[in-house]
């Protein structure tokens, strides 16, 4: 049972929907979330092949795996930590939720799986997401400053065993502590992060009752967390929890047809109004964009003017950092100083105008300089290599297909060419 989310705003789903039909995909809504997330019934070939998946509009995800941030329920408009996101598809569900007049930061510990919850993010279009790198536990923020905070940690991942057979021997029972440990580790600092009211949403793919009730029950009592009752979304079954804990899920991941997961929402008690502590150090939000690296542009000193309207950006701001262009939400721009992230990547400089990178769709202007598709087999052709003759004089030209926005193309002479990976 493979199960996906639609990324779009919801007057487009639709069109991301007939994109689908047109290749040949059947599917019918989850009961859990009906409006963004579906469960295929007809994959003529690989979904992640598909061009909606090439373009960022679906996302394919264990249907267990999209619980947490559908628990957490961040309010429009909120900031949200993931204080363990790659390869992102809980940080883009989350981005989702918020809005483009929200933000998510997407912290990832390793290194290595950082370039890939970029890339997921860049590819969606979720420019409210910013992402960064640091141990979880030591994670430079400010105390008491999350009203939200998911964190789904390193686990044994017990409940991908039909998935991934070799976890059973990679984390047997006696080799589970030092992941028992370091969960430990990335709560106490939750728990220091989450303003009073605020709440965490702690979740993880293994069914091992050390890691999971245990940790709970830890929380509750070392940390002066409270559990918050969840109540069982539709189209999943759940176990009985272990240990006596109430107002936790355990999913059953065979009745389910998911990955077996379990999740527990913990809350810090006080008042939501409470502000969080800060540093006076860090100086006002203003010297602390002042102090940004790199240096603000305006939109209209990017040309294409008739390729994007600007004023389609979320709230924030654009920046030049050594060359490439970043949009900046605008609620990230009250970090700390002393934090380093990175926002969303909108291309490179060349001269003094932007050369967008190819996947860049939020902006595009439906009148201007534009290639319109309704047959999908003329974006693959174009996908393949081959080139269009299209009117116009400019650079660039926004790619559409059955009312879609895709990407922005090239102009080589009178041709149009896809110049992305």
């Amino acid at each position: 049972m493979r199960s996906f989310r639609i990324v779009a705003p919801a007057q487009r789903i639709p069109l991301v929907e007939a994109l689908l039909r047109a290749e040949g995909f059947a599917f019918e809504p989850e009961p859990f979330a009906p409006s963004i997330c579906r469960r295929l019934t007809v994959e003529p070939f690989a979904l992640g092949e598909s061009l909606a998946a090439f373009f960022g509009y679906v996302y394919i995800q264990d249907r267990s795996s999209m619980l947490p941030p559908l628990l957490l329920n961040p309010p429009e408009g909120a900031a949200v930590l993931d204080m363990c996101a790659s390869p992102g598809s809980k940080t883009g569900l989350l981005a989702q939720l918020v809005g483009q007049g929200g933000f998510v930061l997407g912290n990832e510990p390793s290194r290595d799986r950082l370039e890939t919850l970029r890339q997921n993010l860049r590819r969606m279009n979720l420019l409210q997401a910013a992402t960064c790198t640091y141990s979880g536990e030591r994670l430079p923020l400010a105390a008491r400053s999350w009203k939200c905070i998911q964190l789904d940690p390193p686990c044994s991942g017990w409940g991908t065993v039909d998935k991934n057979p070799q976890v059973m021997t990679l984390w047997s029972p006696d080799k589970v502590e030092p992941l028992v440990r370091l969960q430990r580790e990335l709560l106490r600092t939750a728990a220091e992060l989450v303003a009073p009211g605020g709440r965490v949403l702690y979740s993880t793919c293994t069914t091992n009752v050390r890691e999971n009730e245990e940790q709970t029950a830890w929380a509750a009592q070392e940390l002066e967390l409270e559990i918050r009752p969840l109540d069982p979304p539709a189209g999943f079954s759940f176990e009985p929890a272990l240990g006596g804990l109430a107002g936790v899920l355990r999913v059953d991941q065979v009745a389910s047809g998911a990955q077996g997961f379990f999740l527990a929402c913990l809350e810090k008690p006080g008042s939501s109004g409470e502000a969080g502590e800060s540093d006076e150090s860090e100086g006002s939000g203003d010297e602390r964009r002042a102090r940004l690296p790199g240096s603000e542009l305006r939109p209209a000193s990017l040309g294409l003017a008739d390729v994007f309207d600007w004023s389609l950006l979320p709230p924030g701001r654009i920046y030049d950092f050594g060359g490439k262009v970043f949009f900046l939400p605008e609620q990230a721009l009250d970090l700390p100083a002393s934090l380093r992230w990175q926002g969303y990547l909108l291309g490179k400089l060349a001269g003094k105008t932007l050369r967008p990178q190819a996947r860049l769709r939020t902006m595009l202007r439906e009148d201007g300089e534009v290639m319109r598709l309704d047959d999908p087999a003329g974006v693959r052709a174009l996908l393949s290599g081959r080139s269009l003759e299209g009117a116009g004089h400019g650079a660039y030209a926004g790619l559409w297909c059955q009312g879609l926005p895709l990407g922005v193309l090239t102009r080589k002479g009178r041709r149009l060419l896809w110049a992305g990976g």
